[in-house]
């Protein structure tokens, strides 16, 4: 197997834009029309994930072992579409017309034996990983809307009701299926650590032109039974056994991670101090401020700094999160955690590196290493469009 060659060819083949999920797709619903019900109405969302996924994935095959954990979570994951163990050749069949189509002359009868026997490689992974998976987790989880509460225009605190415990830790996310939306799964972190009634808050924002969050802040209703995926994701998670002080840097509804986090060091006695900026375009955004500001007038360990970038009236703190740090102290000592939309966590990366901040002590969605989810957001978010914390 020549490493090199699958990644030259999918270079090669990406270049051709748009057109390369539009065949695919083709290839695959007009031999197995089967499987076109597994994915949603209207495929405008799904756009390339799927092929952008499978070629990213193949054509790196030469560093399969680092990404193992990251496939077989792909391979749990994928149990929500009811995807099983006979669907991974129709899809390799179809993502191997897909490349012969748009490579021409270049596909020759190595080529093509080299990305089989890679693509086959990981769909082994995925597949063993469901099938251990299904042995003791659901495909998965129900929950009830026990609580529906508008905070301002486009913003709704959400409470669910797992009817199943659900098992998550404070920064992890879940994708979430509602009933006006079948087959359309976007991500969302919970707000809380996990409770005894295994209540869940969710935090979420209507994004212009988001089909599923607009549908959830304005339609989502008590009563109305979801649809919850396994938890993913460690990047936001407290490390066990840290104990320097933290700094949590929220963007909008990146909020409700980071407000679960802040109710883990609680219950773990207040051992860290624990410095909270929140920003936010205008006032009316900090939607969740109060509860906070209760919370610090309580906890002599948690301080809570609002920030707005687009009020100059404020008599607060002004400007972006990031140049708020930087101006309230400096942070080397501390864990930082950031979490907002894939350009507010990027400039504030680079302003708390070049503050001096270790990068191995900061935190963060990585956005451009998340083969399946490019375009993640709103606390791993929306992935119809692209998002705004």
């Amino acid at each position: 197997m020549d490493p090199a060659a699958l990644k030259r060819s999918w270079a090669a083949v990406v270049r051709h834009g748009d057109a390369v999920p539009s065949f695919f797709y083709a290839i695959l619903f007009m031999a197995h029309p089967q499987l076109r019900s597994m994915f949603p109405m209207s495929m405008a969302a799904q756009r390339d994930r799927l092929v952008s996924a499978l070629g990213r994935i193949v054509s790196n095959v030469d560093q399969i072992d680092a990404a193992v954990p990251f496939v077989q979570g792909l391979g749990r994951d994928h149990r929500r579409f009811d995807v099983r163990a006979e669907h991974y050749p129709m899809v390799g069949d179809a993502l191997l017309r897909t490349l012969a189509h748009f490579l021409g002359e270049a596909w020759t009868p190595q080529l093509a034996e080299d990305w089989g026997a890679a693509y086959q490689l990981v769909a082994q992974v995925m597949s063993e990983a469901a099938e251990r998976s299904a042995a003791s987790t659901p495909a998965y989880w129900t929950a009830t809307v026990v609580g529906h509460e508008r905070r301002g225009l486009d913003i709704a605190v959400v409470q669910l009701h797992p009817k199943q415990p659900y098992p998550y830790v404070a920064g992890q996310s879940c994708a979430m299926e509602i009933p006006d939306r079948p087959r359309l799964w976007r991500y969302y972190s919970p707000a809380n650590l996990p409770r005894p009634d295994g209540r869940i808050d969710l935090h979420v924002k209507a994004v212009p032109g988001g089909q599923i969050s607009t549908a959830i802040v304005h339609g989502l209703q008590p009563g109305d039974v979801v649809k919850l995926s396994a938890p993913v994701g460690q990047q936001l998670t407290l490390a066990p056994g840290a104990t320097r002080d933290l700094l949590l840097l929220a963007g909008g509804t990146g909020l409700a991670p980071l407000k679960a986090l802040v109710e883990q060091v609680a219950a773990e006695g207040g051992r860290r101090r624990v410095t909270l900026i929140v920003g936010a375009r205008t006032q009316p955004d900090l939607y969740d401020l109060p509860a906070f500001e209760a919370l610090a007038r309580q906890a002599g360990w948690l301080t809570v700094v609002p920030a707005l970038s687009h009020d100059p009236w404020y008599p607060g703190e002004r400007g972006t999160v990031g140049e708020v740090a930087q101006r309230l102290g400096r942070w080397h000592d501390h864990d930082v955690y950031v979490c907002g939309s894939a350009e507010m966590t990027t400039a504030t990366r680079e302003a708390l590196l070049a503050g001096g901040v270790p990068a191995e002590q900061i935190r963060c969605e990585d956005y451009n290493n998340d083969p399946y989810r490019p375009m993640a957001g709103d606390a791993v978010t929306e992935l119809e469009e692209v998002p705004t914390r």
